[in-house]
């Protein structure tokens, strides 16, 4: 057993299996840039590692991830501290380094990669979650899919299922994930954690240059088809979004505040028991 310290994750070793922990229980799992740069951190040392045959993404507490920090004071501190020009040239680098550029080299790492999710999936959490190879998910999970800037959706889920999840900005159960084809298995919570690591010790049985060779094949196809140039090319396109404030009222606006309107109309259309459907 192997256990190396970070400030917003956890990362473990035992045996064959990594784990890659999101460790902000307090608040949800927000993706501070701390936490994205110990995820990538951690994912390269159990890349190198040949003891390792599987990696698992999981969230600490109650919730996988309810997507990028917007403002919590260790996220503030440490964006004082980083060199990022200000305006669209800064906005550009920020988001093509920790989004895009973790998203392509996670999503190639040339190990099997499992995530584990429960409770809240939104929108930041669905895109750490679409570099994974594989889905687990507990039957309470809550999906909220968006654009974003590792934008993956029509290629999980295709072209007109994409484009319905996006324009109704809806929260979709675990169940009709599984069937549009979001993620793989849907499991009780209570079992959320044995069915997983039952899944990575399956996949650890397979020999390791195998398992790397036909992950690549895999990978080179949906290249092939256009999957890495069209996900570069979206990425302008969120940034004119983000950079607009259309998104945001005049009161956030004068705060300086990000917008957080689609995930607000989303919980009240929760509220509602008005879901995807």
């Amino acid at each position: 057993f192997v256990m190396t310290e970070y400030k917003h994750i956890i990362y473990e070793k035992t045996d064959q299996i990594a784990r890659v922990k999101l460790n902000r229980p307090r608040y949800y799992n927000a993706q501070s840039h701390i936490m994205l740069d110990e995820m990538d951190e951690a994912f390269h040392l159990a890349a190198e590692d040949k003891e390792v045959r599987v990696i698992i993404l999981s969230g600490e507490g109650d919730h996988f991830s309810v997507g990028h920090d917007l403002g919590t004071p260790e996220e503030a501190e440490d964006a004082a501290k980083r060199a990022y020009t200000e305006g669209l040239s800064g906005l550009y680098d920020r988001y093509e380094k920790i989004y895009q550029k973790y998203g392509f080299r996670w999503r190639d790492l040339p190990k099997p990669t499992i995530a584990m999710v429960q409770g809240y999936c939104i929108f930041g959490g669905c895109e750490i979650m679409a570099s994974m190879d594989m889905v687990v998910a507990a039957e309470d999970t809550m999906f909220l899919p968006s654009f974003i800037e590792f934008f993956t959706l029509p290629w999980e889920i295709g072209v007109r299922k994409a484009k319905d999840v996006l324009y109704r900005g809806r929260f979709v159960t675990a169940d009709k994930a599984l069937e549009l084809g979001l993620i793989n298995q849907v499991v009780p919570g209570e079992k959320l954690e044995s069915a997983t690591l039952a899944l990575a010790n399956e996949i650890g049985e397979t020999e390791p240059f195998l398992i790397r060779m036909m992950k690549l094949s895999v990978n080179e196809a949906e290249d092939a088809m256009g999957y890495r140039v069209a996900i570069q090319a979206a990425l302008p396109n969120f940034i004119l979004v983000a950079a607009s404030g259309e998104l945001m009222t005049k009161e956030e606006k004068a705060a300086g505040k990000r917008s957080l309107g689609p995930v607000d109309r989303a919980r009240k259309k929760l509220k509602k028991n008005i879901l995807y459907d």
